[in-house]
């Protein structure tokens, strides 16, 4: 299994947070989320509160029993948008808000990508379907996730068969200029998106040769248990001291 499938691998794990129900997990996840932007930036305690919802998401790792690198690494794709943004902040004279941006977005990812590695799709998207969540948007959802690996299957492909030509790709890279060098990269990622859209074209008319009617079909609501409550007051109340008491 290529290394991008590694999300949805840890997703089909049995720790007790990956057993825990999908709308107590949302709940949470919406909460952090909301208390991690509301922050304020400007107060002295901003970085200890910082620290410590980064210490709650390190300990939901560890209970889920991820690997820490890993996750943590992967989540780190978010910092060159986010740092876009911050230069500019920078650049205008206040640094503290510009680190507090990186740190924000940092942990949302964080915050996130642990979610999405304890749940497996079907449970969440069935979770917004039951909290009425409208059902356009969940199969943009769907379609989004699944068509993520097909482009990223894509790029490990072309990424063996560079590879293979490497021994070639030496011999001419002292003819090459770095313009030429742009120019290939350039073309390969037309290249990527070219036969992503065909592979996704055949999905999906594979999928209306099976009888696929514009909507997926939903999981049966599960019970909600006792220890999914525990999960749910737990994870709120640290949330919400975190955010009034620290913040």
């Amino acid at each position: 299994m290529h290394r991008h499938l590694a999300i949805e691998t840890w997703s089909r794990r049995t720790s007790w947070l990956h057993q825990r129900d999908a709308r107590a997990k949302l709940a949470v996840l919406l909460a952090s989320l909301i208390a991690i932007s509301t922050t304020s930036m400007a107060a002295r305690s901003f970085h200890v509160s910082s620290v410590v919802y980064a210490v709650v998401l390190i300990l939901g790792v560890l209970s889920a029993r991820l690997p820490i690198a890993g996750l943590l690494l992967r989540a780190a794709w978010v910092l060159p948008f986010s740092l876009t943004f911050a230069v500019l902040v920078y650049w205008s004279g206040d640094a503290a808000r510009a680190t507090g941006m990186l740190e924000k977005s940092y942990l949302s990812a964080v915050a996130t990508l642990l979610f999405v590695a304890t749940t497996p799709l079907e449970k969440w998207t069935a979770g917004l379907d039951q909290w009425h969540c409208p059902r356009t948007l969940i199969l943009v959802m769907q379609f989004l996730y699944r068509y993520l690996f097909l482009i990223a299957d894509q790029a490990h492909r072309m990424m063996n068969a560079a590879e293979l030509r490497r021994g070639v790709s030496k011999r001419l890279s002292g003819l090459r200029s770095p313009r030429s060098g742009f120019q290939s990269a350039s073309g390969a990622v037309g290249v990527l998106f070219a036969r992503s859209w065909q592979r996704s074209e055949a999905v999906y008319q594979a999928m209306c040769a099976r009888g696929f009617t514009g909507r997926f079909p939903s999981a049966a609501a599960p019970r909600f248990r006792a220890a999914d409550a525990v999960f749910l007051i737990a994870g709120l109340m640290a949330t919400i001291a975190v955010r009034l008491l620290i913040a």
